[in-house]
């Protein structure tokens, strides 16, 4: 397997023309999968149980092997996009939904799936205890199963070499001595941008972080549409020809930076620029296979996939009690004061956010 610093290489569209919710992203989506000889009926359990996910996955045919195993039913799955075109493909197709069950939509857009009653309420007997902090509502209309930190991510060596302090905070990021040495991600057209953005607007309030990322903008900061590009190509520690030793990435990232002998990295992630970004999974109302549904609910927080998460898809599973690099727990902690905000406030501010962010930036 080819490890990535990033969890989510593939997962980064969320342009704002993809923020209104329009008829015209039915186009060319994917049609349902064949259930099989599930109940037409809502509610009735048949053999084939539907789950439909971002295209950034765990290996299909492997999870429907071991999720069929677990759970009794013959499950299935089929993929959507990135988790915006997810999300918007299950609030249009809403009470006849494309499968039973869903997994991948994060915080950014978790509470259109509850405004619109995309989902059925369903609260898992075997919830970790940390799932109950990033929890949308009190009904169990969404599920938790892996959570992420984006933060800034700095080249240690680069900076080690130059004999400068390398910035640990938001405020750091518009001094002077860092002046054209930051790549962000804009979050119009990257989901990695959009977390970043909701941390500093967290941390700076609604009534300054315009002021913040004009600040950014004014000291060089370089603004790339994708992480990919950012950081392979203009980030020093991901590129030996980079010229920027500062990127907007993950707290995990640096796990994926060793050195040879593997008992240090070469980049850090500073924990006080960090936002969490937690991806969620339901049981979708109308679905035909609901018992089903809720039966892979439970195997995507069972101990037999939890474990699998941070190598498959490189972020923290929500079970704190899973399997984790052990590299991870020294070099790519998550943070224990993340700058969030609830989904509700998010789903409430961000459209607007996202329009006065362009026209003041220039995005």
């Amino acid at each position: 397997m080819v490890y990535s610093p990033n969890p989510r290489v593939t997962r980064h569209a969320l342009v704002i023309s993809g923020l209104a919710l329009t008829g015209a992203l039915l186009v060319g989506c994917s049609q349902p999968a064949d259930t099989g000889d599930a109940s037409g009926e809502s509610g009735k359990a048949g053999d084939t149980v539907t789950l439909i996910v971002h295209d950034s996955f765990v290996p299909e045919e492997e999870f429907e092997k071991a999720a069929s195993e677990a759970t009794g039913f013959d499950v299935k799955v089929i993929t959507a996009g990135d988790g915006g075109e997810l999300t918007n493909q299950l609030v249009l197709t809403k009470g006849e939904p494309l499968a039973d069950a869903f997994f991948g939509v994060d915080h950014i857009f978790a509470s259109r799936l509850v405004e619109h009653e995309v989902t059925e309420a369903y609260l898992p007997e075997n919830l970790p205890e940390r799932a109950k902090q990033y929890s949308v509502t009190d009904e169990g209309a969404l599920t938790p199963i892996d959570v992420a930190a984006t933060c800034i991510n700095v080249d240690t060596v680069w900076f080690d070499e130059a004999g400068k302090k390398a910035p640990e905070t938001y405020e750091d990021l518009v001094k002077p001595e860092y002046r054209d040495l930051t790549v962000l991600l804009d979050p119009t057209s990257s989901s990695t941008g959009a977390s970043f953005l909701i941390g500093t607007i967290a941390h700076f309030g609604e009534e300054d972080y315009l002021d913040y990322w004009s600040s950014l903008v004014d000291n060089g900061a370089r603004v790339e549409q994708g992480w990919n590009d950012a950081y392979y190509t203009h980030f020093t520690g991901g590129n030996a020809d980079g010229t920027y030793p500062i990127v907007v990435s993950y707290s995990s990232s640096p796990g994926y930076t060793l050195t040879e002998d593997g008992k240090g990295s070469t980049t850090s992630a500073p924990l006080e620029t960090c936002s969490s970004q937690v991806e969620y999974a339901g049981v979708l109302a109308g679905a035909k296979n609901s018992a089903g549904a809720k039966a892979v609910i439970d195997y995507l927080l069972s101990p037999d996939f939890q474990n699998t998460i941070a190598e498959t898809m490189y972020v923290y599973p929500i079970d704190e009690n899973a399997h984790v690099p052990e590299e991870w727990q020294e070099f790519a902690p998550l943070p224990d004061e993340p700058n969030d905000l609830t989904a509700t406030q998010i789903g409430e501010g961000r459209d607007g956010w996202l329009k006065a962010l362009s026209e003041t930036i220039g995005l």
